[in-house]
């Protein structure tokens, strides 16, 4: 059982995986649902109308669009840049580019990381089958009868 202190309001709750407890994440949802309604019926509104007309914060607002939830629509965009490269992006933390290009060191370092794993495996049983002794699974009696 673990059980965490809420980052948003400091509660005790039994954590799940979510750095925030039910009650918080119920509000965050009913933020984002204020502000996903408000642009469904204002298509192209800007931050601070969205913030005016729902009483969600700014700051609020921009983590929902670098989640992936909100995605900046035209292409006038001075609010969210790539965290890597510092190209204009309208949703998320990184932009295509730098996405797959992270994405593609990550695999290689798995493919090497399984890779050394292999031929580490590989030389420790050539060291076992070099010399000594090894275990044969026969039956002791099978023996004994011969």
């Amino acid at each position: 059982m673990d059980v965490r202190n809420c980052r948003r309001c400091g509660k005790l709750y039994l954590y799940d995986g979510i750095p925030i407890c039910p009650q918080c994440r119920k509000e965050e949802e009913e933020d984002f649902k204020k502000v996903k309604e408000y642009l469904y019926e204002h298509p192209g509104a800007t931050l601070p109308e969205v913030s005016n007309a729902t009483g969600v914060s700014p700051e609020k607002i921009l983590r929902f669009l670098k989640e992936e939830r909100l995605e900046i629509v035209g292409e006038s965009n001075i609010i969210l840049e790539c965290e890597r490269c510092g190209k204009a992006i309208k949703t998320g933390r990184l932009c295509d580019e730098c996405k797959r290009e992270v994405g593609t060191r990550f695999l290689s370092y798995l493919d090497d990381k399984k890779l050394r794993e292999s031929m580490k495996k590989n030389e420790e049983y050539a060291k076992r089958k070099e010399g000594g002794y090894r275990y044969l699974s026969k039956d002791f009696k099978e023996n004994e009868e011969k």
